[in-house]
């Protein structure tokens, strides 16, 4: 199928096809010539192609930014499109992109966490400076209450509380995950009075690639699929909660707020709120996948595998609050 697709919509880059790392969302495979070669995406959990044409127009408008870094660009079809809609029935979009050198960081290595502060504050300021015509499609962070139509407070409460057989084992993570819940619908409110600008919004190890020869310097960030209009502090805040769990995380998250320290800097109620956009971040995870299973896009296991690793991310946060505050107010303020 893909090589059909490449042949009829993007015949010059007919090559050797290869598949790319997967991901929840999309799917990636490189198309390899001589001496060349582009990277296909097909965007399989969604058929809308207004959120696709504003990740495009984010990129199209970076590339007039002078970035240190490079991010991806698209290559037009035969007849000059953008977009490709995969004629297999599926109804999903497809985009090619240049191929950018680099590659991703070892076995989420922290040598490049200085170099990514750095690239993601020199980000937000050009992405601070892009003034859309285009509105966008996905919802700020602090919307969420209203961006997952489905997962309702009484819905939430029900899965939680009485969950279904294939989740009994996870009474405990599932309680602390409403309990998550509650907590940051009371925040939303304050949240929304922050600084607000144009965001990536989903900024992690691995949408960034680093030279091969010199892994601590990033070169280049990657899937701008999730790019909105939210508060500003949202990108570090994302980053961060990334950094927790891993070995060394202490060192990465100073790291990394020095480096976005270095191009950026950040008011007290940013801050302040750094922690309360992580644990948002992770419950806002919690309800996309709760969405995918109650629509049949995933099975039991993959919501499992996702209600451990949040409510084992909720309590690492619990202990790193203060710290994490430490490190920000050091270096961001």
């Amino acid at each position: 199928m893909i090589e059909r697709l490449i042949q009829q919509c993007w015949p010059e880059w007919v090559g050797t096809v290869s598949q790319g790392a997967g991901g929840w969302n999309n799917t990636t495979c490189f198309i390899h010539q001589a001496g060349r070669g582009c990277v296909l995406r097909i965007y399989n959990t969604h058929r809308d192609k207004d959120k696709i044409e504003f990740e495009l127009d984010v990129l199209e408008s970076l590339r007039h930014s002078e970035l240190s870094f490079e991010t991806p660009m698209p290559i037009p079809s035969a007849t000059g499109e953008r977009i490709v809609q995969i004629p297999d029935g599926s109804e999903r979009y497809a985009v090619v992109f240049e191929f950018l050198e680099g590659q991703r960081p070892e076995g989420n290595s922290l040598l490049a966490a200085y170099s990514f502060g750095e690239k993601t504050g020199e980000l937000v300021e050009a992405l601070g400076q892009i003034d859309m015509v285009r509105p966008p499609v996905y919802r700020p962070y602090h919307e969420l209450l209203q961006s997952y139509p489905a997962c309702t407070r009484e819905a939430i409460e029900g899965f939680c509380l009485q969950p279904e057989p294939a989740f009994l084992g996870l009474h405990q993570e599932l309680r602390q995950l409403l309990d998550a819940y509650d907590d940051i619908s009371r925040r939303l409110g304050a949240l929304r009075k922050l600084p607000q600008q144009l965001v990536h919004g989903d900024l992690n190890f691995s949408n960034l690639l680093v030279d091969p020869l010199q892994p601590e310097k990033v070169t280049a960030l990657l899937d701008f699929e999730f790019c909105t209009r939210d508060v500003r502090v949202v990108e570090p805040a994302v980053v961060i909660s990334g950094f927790l769990g891993l070995e060394g995380e202490h060192e990465a998250i100073s790291r990394f707020c020095q480096g976005f320290g270095s191009r950026i800097r950040l008011n007290a109620e940013e801050i302040e709120a750094i922690p309360v956009l992580i644990r948002l971040r992770m419950v806002d995870v919690f309800l996309h996948f709760l969405s995918r299973y109650r629509e049949g896009t995933d099975d039991a296991a993959v919501l499992q595998e996702q209600v451990r690793i949040l409510s084992s991310g909720l309590r690492q946060l619990t202990d790193s609050v203060a710290w994490i505050r430490e490190a920000a107010a050091r270096y961001l303020l």
